[in-house]
């Protein structure tokens, strides 16, 4: 069924499994937060590090600048992509306040390695939990989706350039050494982010030029149950023997990176100078995506 973007889709709202979700992600960001960042002044990128920024710079309440920066952002998302995710999204942003403001958490470590690496690695799985159930605990990808239309740029170019100028502001204020910290904070939350939001099962697709391509291909289907599509191409156009082609199949499979590895080993004992390149892709449904042995 289609779901109109101005209608709110309460079920997936009161969805059971999406709000333990969106409670264990949010738990997460307070403990990473609270335990390991703020009384550190360590800063993750985005919307939580600005308001971390401020906090330190300013001692306003956490809790309430997070409401306060990220509540702009919903109408963006709003408009964007649905009264749902921004109401979850709200939802989201009113726990992260409440518990920011109201749960006491001891810190964790004052070790500086400790604090960028745990602190980035729990509110990364945060954020993932919390984009799992369908909602953000950050507004700024909302703002480079805008921002993207405007000037041209795609997404991590926006999010890298706004979050350049965040970890500049904290080198100017808190020194050169935390912001570096800061900065390996912010990369291990992504990784954590991209891990828990796209999976270990993240879709590769996996291209193939051989010259023993009969023998490819029964490998894939009969070896690892994967579906092939093939792709009638052309090879050769050498620099010292351009004038010379062959035809040739081009084998494409979706495979998960947990996969790729094995293929490509069996694939280089058939044919050491078999040609592959892949492609990360976002999702994939349909076909036959996993194994069936």
């Amino acid at each position: 069924m289609i779901t109109d973007q101005n209608s709110i889709n309460w079920k997936k709202i009161f969805c059971f499994k999406n709000i333990i979700l969106n409670l264990v992600g949010v738990a997460l960001i307070t403990l990473a937060l609270k335990g390991f960042m703020i009384p550190n002044k360590f800063l993750d990128g985005g919307i939580i590090g600005i308001s971390i920024l401020v906090h330190e710079i300013t001692k306003w309440p956490f809790g309430v600048l997070v409401l306060m920066f990220n509540i702009p952002f919903l109408v963006i998302g709003n408009r964007m992509l649905g009264k749902t995710f921004a109401l979850q999204s709200l939802l989201t942003f009113l726990l992260i306040a409440f518990s920011m403001t109201f749960l006491d958490v001891d810190p964790v470590t004052s070790d500086p390695l400790l604090i960028a690496l745990f602190g980035g690695c729990l509110i990364g799985v945060g954020m993932g939990l919390c984009i799992r159930s369908g909602s953000t605990a950050d507004g700024v990808e909302i703002l480079a989706l805008l921002t993207t239309k405007k000037i041209g740029l795609n997404v991590s170019e926006v999010i890298f350039a706004l979050n350049t100028l965040l970890f500049l502001a904290a080198a100017w204020s808190f020194g050169i050494s935390t912001a570096l910290y800061s900065i390996v904070t912010y990369f291990s939350a992504v990784k954590s982010l991209d891990y828990i939001s796209h999976g270990l099962e993240q879709y590769t697709s996996l291209h193939i030029i051989s010259s023993k391509s009969d023998l490819i291909k029964s490998l894939i289907v009969q070896k690892f149950g994967k579906g092939i599509t093939i792709i009638k191409g052309e090879r050769g156009y050498l620099p010292d023997k351009f004038d010379v082609k062959l035809d040739c199949d081009i084998i494409v499979t979706v495979v998960t990176r947990l996969e790729l590895l094995r293929i490509k080993e069996e694939i280089r004992k058939l044919d050491p100078k078999a040609f592959m390149f892949i492609q990360y892709i976002k999702e994939a449904s349909g076909g036959i995506l996993r194994s069936m042995n």
